[in-house]
């Protein structure tokens, strides 16, 4: 695997890593988050398209690519319900453990990735062993009967979401349109949602619409930062680049910086235990990462 490839596939451990702190840090409800990320990413993807050139897909391409973007943007708006329930610094991880069970099976079991016996034992391995780094870093000292019920809550709604997601990864891979071509589709889909969802919102329960909201404006910033870990994020899955299996899982690194930043930056504060379990969860997370380079 060439260096190059694995320094894009790591270009959205620092966008996705702080974005999640980013949002939760300007505030705001969950359609505030969302429209302002999803503003922020159309600009991002517009001033790429028109500055390298790029052709848009046309026909079912087309649709496929802003389908990607209805998944990604759907998902969102329930991750940032997560967020308001256990915290980013807890949610993340969770998001990331169900995201890489579904998306790297899929692409091993309907795209071909990790071909080879070696290839499969090696990516199942570095699988399983995110899952129980993910695992570790939610682990709480002490448990009460609400906190129990509130982290149940939140899992349930991040597994509802994985279906946004999977079609996220998914979708531009059944457009057969490269990661550039489908960026401003994408980006175009997910400003659809995040529209739509904020009008639902404001009619629903009579109250001002996130678009008219100075806060959403404010999110065009963590936009930027999603919209780069994206953009390196779909040029790492091409075939020809790292596959969408390994793409995924080096794209999911960024949990780390999300889980840190976190803690550090919003107060999300552990015990000394608590921190020492999360970190080892973390550290779990990067060797079995690295160990994807090897396929």
């Amino acid at each position: 695997m060439n260096t190059f490839a694995i320094l894009i596939g790591l270009g959205p451990f620092v966008g996705w890593g702080l974005y999640p702190t980013i949002a939760s840090k300007i505030g705001g409800k969950p359609e505030n988050q969302i429209l302002g990320s999803t503003i922020g990413t159309f600009i991002f993807a517009l001033i790429v398209t028109l500055s390298l050139k790029i052709q848009l897909p046309v026909g079912m391409n087309f649709v496929f690519s802003v389908l990607s973007g209805i998944g990604w943007a759907s998902a969102q708006i329930i991750t940032f319900q997560s967020f308001t329930l256990i915290g980013s610094s807890r949610a993340m991880p969770i998001s990331t453990a169900l995201q890489l069970i579904v998306t790297s099976l899929w692409g091993v079991l309907a795209l071909g990735d990790w071909p080879s016996s070696f290839e499969k034992t090696v990516g199942s391995l570095a699988l399983i062993l995110i899952i129980c780094g993910a695992w570790l870093t939610v682990w709480t000292e002490n448990k009460s009967h609400e906190d129990k019920q509130t982290l149940k809550k939140a899992i349930l709604l991040l597994v509802i979401g994985q279906v946004g997601y999977w079609a996220y990864s998914a979708a531009p891979q059944a457009a057969h349109v490269s990661g550039l071509q489908a960026f401003l589709p994408q980006a175009t889909g997910m400003v659809l949602v995040s529209v739509v969802y904020a009008i639902f919102l404001s009619l629903k329960h009579q109250r001002k619409s996130a678009i008219k909201e100075k806060i959403s404006y404010k999110h065009i910033i963590s936009g930027f930062f999603f919209a780069f870990a994206a953009l390196t994020y779909l040029i790492s899955a091409q075939p020809n680049m790292n596959g969408l299996a390994t793409g995924f899982i080096l794209s999911q690194t960024s949990v780390v910086l999300a889980t840190l930043s976190g803690i550090w930056l919003l107060g999300q504060n552990k015990a000394k235990r608590e921190m020492f379990v999360t970190v080892l969860g973390l550290v779990l997370i990067v060797v079995a990462a690295s160990m994807t380079v090897l396929v």
